[in-house]
């Protein structure tokens, strides 16, 4: 396909939304996977510590085995993504611990860790919005939202 630089607004509004989204999708997951991974961590390390965190996603902070932490993360885990292979790091930096259930735990070490891995965030959704501002960015997902709802999907789960 031609690049928007080469196109007309009239020959942007013809194009399929699925091919530009599935662009940008690509595009800001590797992004974001690669400033994390400048820092020394995965997203979906990240995910874990999060889903774990009572001061986080986890509403009560029990722990969980990694079948209900997949089950929990389903609609966001790449299929790339193994769990279980991430949550083995966790375990060997001390920021996980496993009971006898076979259930995953945050650490006092991995909750610390995962305050100062969330302070990345606003850099990176900084630099993926150069240029970009509230109104325009809220216009687009509005839009987004529209097009789910017209092609029958439900509100998304954030």
């Amino acid at each position: 396909m031609t690049t928007t630089q080469q196109m007309s607004d009239a020959q942007l509004a013809g194009q399929p939304a699925a091919y530009w989204t599935g662009l940008a999708y690509e595009a800001l997951i590797a992004f974001t996977r690669a400033r994390q991974a400048e820092k020394g961590y995965t997203q979906p390390q990240l995910w874990l510590l999060r889903n774990l965190s009572e001061n986080d996603i986890s509403p009560d902070g029990r722990g969980m085995t990694v079948p209900e932490l997949q089950e929990a993360m389903a609609s966001y885990i790449r299929p790339e993504d193994d769990l279980a292979a991430e949550a083995d790091v966790l375990l060997e930096r001390g920021w996980l611990s496993r009971d006898d259930e076979d259930r995953l735990w945050l650490t006092e070490e991995g909750e610390r860790t995962r305050v100062e891995l969330r302070r990345n965030t606003p850099a990176i959704r900084a630099a993926l919005h150069e240029g970009i501002d509230d109104a325009d960015y809220v216009t687009t997902l509005k839009v987004l939202q529209r097009l789910i709802r017209n092609a029958g999907g439900g509100a998304p789960k954030v």
